[in-house]
């Protein structure tokens, strides 16, 4: 298994597997969500949780290819990683930051692209 807190880089054979399986790809660090998104979900019967279990699994929601191309590069290089989920027409935004190159995350939040 590899070593989703930054030791061990994942290369893109790994992360196709990891994905198909549904297995987390990234160590998300401590979880945060903004009053208005939190208040947003929660309105609609959303879980905050749910958002952050897809994106750490790779489900990064209304990306294009280019987009989540990126993502999988900063997974394997140590950089931030973007989901964007499209709820009753809002896109609320997934974002786990890289704290180092060799990959560690202490933190991923909910944020809509006005809070950013």
């Amino acid at each position: 298994m590899p070593d989703l807190d930054g030791g061990s880089p994942l290369d893109a054979a790994e992360i196709s597997r990891l994905r198909a399986a549904g297995k987390p790809l990234f160590a998300m660090g401590s979880h945060y969500a903004t009053p208005a998104v939190l208040q947003f979900l929660v309105a609609r019967g959303i879980s905050p949780a749910s958002l952050a279990e897809r994106h750490c699994r790779g489900d990064y929601g209304e990306l294009d290819a280019e987009d989540i191309a990126a993502n999988d590069r900063a997974i394997m290089c140590g950089g931030r990683i973007l989901s964007a989920y499209l709820i009753q027409g809002r896109r609320v935004y997934c974002i786990t930051e890289a704290v180092t190159d060799d990959g560690l995350r202490t933190a991923t939040t909910l944020l809509f692209a006005s809070e950013y």
